[in-house]
C-alpha cells in the first residue's frame, strides 16, 4: 500500500519594506488620484510553494491611507468613506485561485470594507522566486482589479456643474506584494 505524501504547509510573511498596496480612482474623470496604505499585514499559508494552494488574509488599518493631501486624506478617514472610528481596518480572504498559465493567476475573495462584504476577483502576476542574500527565499506578485466603491457604502460624491461626478465610482487596486518564507 501506498501512505500518502505528506504535504507540508509554507508559512509566508509579508515583506512591507518591498511591497505596495495602493488604489486609484477619477476625480472629475479627468485625472488620478493614487492612495496607499502605510500599514497592513498578511498571512499567506500555501502547501509546498504552490500558490495555487494558497490561504491569505489581508488587513490594512484604514486609518493609514494617504493620498499625498492631508486635506483629502482626512475626508477619506470621515464618515463620508472608510469611517476609521467605526471601521479601523478592511480586510480580504481568499476563497479561491484558478492558474491561468505559469505566471498569471485569478485570486477570488471577500472584500471587507466598513461592515459590507463582497466577493471580488483580483488579477495576479507571479514574479518568481528569488533566494536573497541572507538565506530567505521570496515571492513576488502584482495584483490589480477593481471594485465598485459604492457597493462598499463609500457613497459620498458630488455632481459637477458639467452633470459629472468628483470621484469616480469605480477605484482600481494596484499592488506590488513581497512575502519572504517565514
Amino acid at each position: 500500500m501506498k501512505t500518502p505524501e505528506t504535504i507540508t504547509t509554507t508559512k509566508w510573511n509579508l515583506d512591507a519594506a518591498h511591497s505596495e498596496i495602493q488604489f486609484k480612482a477619477k476625480h472629475l474623470l479627468i485625472t488620478t488620484v493614487t492612495g496607499e496604505f502605510k500599514k497592513y499585514e498578511a498571512t499567506v499559508e500555501t502547501e509546498g510553494d504552490d500558490f495555487t494552494t494558497a490561504t491569505i488574509t489581508f488587513t490594512a488599518d484604514t486609518a493609514s491611507v494617504d493620498t499625498g493631501s492631508e486635506q483629502r486624506d482626512g475626508h477619506i478617514k470621515s464618515a463620508d468613506f472608510f469611517d476609521i472610528e467605526k471601521f479601523p481596518k478592511l480586510k480580504f480572504v481568499s476563497t479561491k485561485i484558478e492558474k491561468k498559465d505559469a505566471d498569471n493567476f485569478i485570486l477570488h475573495g471577500d472584500l471587507t470594507i466598513r461592515d459590507v462584504t463582497k466577493s471580488v476577483t483580483l488579477n495576479v502576476e507571479f514574479g518568481g522566486i528569488a533566494k536573497d542574500p541572507w538565506g530567505g527565499t521570496r515571492a513576488g506578485f502584482n495584483v490589480t482589479g477593481k471594485v465598485n466603491r459604492k457597493d462598499f457604502g463609500l457613497n459620498w460624491n458630488v455632481l459637477t456643474e458639467g452633470g459629472g461626478m468628483l470621484v469616480s465610482e469605480e477605484v482600481k487596486i494596484v499592488a506590488s506584494v513581497q512575502l519572504v518564507k517565514a
